[in-house]
């Protein structure tokens, strides 16, 4: 096999799909799937399905991020999930289900969440709401808190896994705490590829950003976490959401520390041009660098999408940081510029 190029080699920037080519080229040279890789066919799935039952961690595609899959109802399989990323128990876990009619098994809706979950579902909303008594989802993926987050994905991978295993699936995203989240299958094999029993393959995911997550558990709804789901899309539902901030109390959701979503080099945001030694992270038209671009056209979906993939493309030996250029603050430029802060925040 022929050397890929680096991304400095390029003589125009990168963006979408060759952007992921070489990424995954990259990789695929340095690591052997073997039997962890799965392509998801009804047989991988079945079999995927049936490691879950077993107490098993699989990784699987969602249309945000991969998530890192445990059966929800399992405290042991919940506590693996918490030791492979290395991350605080104090962060509940977001519970994917088949359907609303599963989720309000667990949870309490009221006339709000059937609203955003007739809107939105399956989608990036994810919805904190009051346990109910009984719930069979383990205590440990809510963190002890008396609320779970819950939503539908809208892939068919998991979908198709979620019925297929019959029950609730915990899945963060499929990284290491705090670090970039994954977005194409080949990331998490980078990372995580020891510590799961199978990964299923369902090539780059399409929105690219984690869910929007909405909290519910009180009378006044609260933005705790922007994502692939427009905050005014919600609010011309439900009205106003309140503001949540990091704070000193326990997180109500994933995606609330200060840090997150960070590559092993510092990130410096807003940046017109890069320094000597870092690579320039584009954004928009008449762009003259060697490095990507998250959307020539500046169309702020396919930033989106292509947020994390390049992170992890430019997250390599030979540059020393990478200068990201400005992204409007709005529509899903506000998810966009919440996961850059998070990742140029210092370190505690």
């Amino acid at each position: 096999m022929a050397r890929p190029k680096a991304a400095s080699e390029y003589k125009e920037p990168l963006a979408g799909p060759a952007a992921l080519y070489c990424i995954a080229t990259c990789i695929q040279m340095q690591f052997d799937p073997g039997g962890v890789m799965l392509k998801p066919t009804t047989e991988n799935i079945e079999r995927a399905a049936t490691l879950l039952g077993q107490g098993e961690l699989v990784a699987f595609p969602t249309e945000t991020v991969y998530g890192l899959g445990a059966d929800a109802g399992n405290d042991r399989a919940i506590a693996a999930v918490y030791q492979a990323k290395g991350r605080p128990a104090f962060n509940p876990l977001i519970i994917h289900f088949a359907s609303t009619e599963a989720a309000e098994q667990a949870v309490v809706f009221d006339d709000r969440a059937r609203r955003l979950a007739k809107a939105f579902w399956p989608g990036a909303l994810t919805m904190v709401l009051n346990r109910r008594e009984g719930c069979p989802v383990s205590l440990l993926a809510s963190a002890g808190l008396p609320t779970l987050a819950v939503r539908i994905p809208d892939h068919p991978v998991a979908n198709a896994l979620l019925r297929q295993a019959g029950c609730a699936i915990a899945a963060p995203s499929a990284n290491s705490s705090g670090r970039i989240s994954p977005t194409a299958a080949e990331h998490v094999l980078e990372d995580l590829g020891d510590r799961v029993a199978a990964i299923l393959d369902g090539g780059p995911c399409g929105v690219g950003i984690e869910s929007t997550v909405i909290d519910l558990s009180g009378e006044r709804p609260a933005l705790l976490r922007p994502g692939g789901i427009a905050g005014a899309d919600i609010e011309a539902l439900i009205g106003p959401l309140a503001a949540a901030g990091d704070g000193d109390q326990a997180p109500r959701s994933p995606g609330m520390q200060s840090r997150h979503y960070a590559p092993a080099i510092p990130i410096r945001i807003n940046a017109e041009s890069a320094m000597a030694g870092e690579a320039l992270l584009a954004f928009g038209p008449g762009v003259k660098n060697r490095y990507v671009n998250l959307s020539r056209s500046g169309d702020l979906r396919e930033a989106a999408a292509n947020l994390f993939a390049m992170l992890h493309m430019l997250d390599r030996p030979g540059f020393n940081g990478i200068a990201v250029m400005p992204v409007p603050e709005t529509g899903l430029g506000i998810a966009i510029n919440d996961r850059l802060r998070r990742a140029a925040a210092e370190k505690n």
